[in-house]
């Protein structure tokens, strides 16, 4: 059963799995492509951030951030290396739309790069049936990005 903390910036492990995530999407975006948020970025009032706990170790992470009402953005999810490889992505995108429907959130979108790097993302995204959309919010058409989206029953 997996353990859910809301902010918990400051814990090490966090700030190291969130710190990594920047590093490694930052070099794997080209210029101008890079949509990851930094520990400030995700402290921003629009989101609400998780870490999330198997046996005390950290095994991942994601954030909402609030578009609308009714609309918002899954920001960096991340699993941890030692829990990647297993099909534990969907747990995180799973307690990520348990948390959303708190909210009465109906869609979820994303942002997610084009590369080849970027696969194991889309291929769970897909398996999470989020489909392909236009760029939402503050997103331009780009090479580089792949836009998706799910609604959410709230009921």
């Amino acid at each position: 059963m997996l353990k859910s903390i809301e902010g918990n910036f400051d814990n090490p492990e966090v700030n190291k799995l969130l710190t990594e995530h920047f590093i490694e999407l930052r070099a794997a975006s080209p210029e101008g492509s890079a949509h990851v948020l930094d520990i400030p970025g995700l402290k921003d009032s629009s989101i609400k951030f998780w870490s999330l706990w198997e046996n005390e170790k950290i095994f991942g992470c994601g954030a909402l951030k609030f578009l609308s009402k009714e609309h918002g953005e899954f920001k960096s999810i991340r699993i941890h290396d030692k829990f990647r490889n297993q099909g534990n992505g969907v747990k995180i995108i799973e307690h990520l739309i348990s948390e959303a429907i708190k909210f009465n959130i109906k869609r979820i979108s994303l942002e997610t790069g084009a590369g080849k790097f970027f696969d194991p993302a889309r291929k769970l995204f897909e398996k999470c049936d989020f489909k392909p959309c236009k760029p939402f919010a503050h997103y331009k058409d780009d090479v580089n990005s792949l836009y998706l989206t799910k609604l959410i029953n709230n009921d």
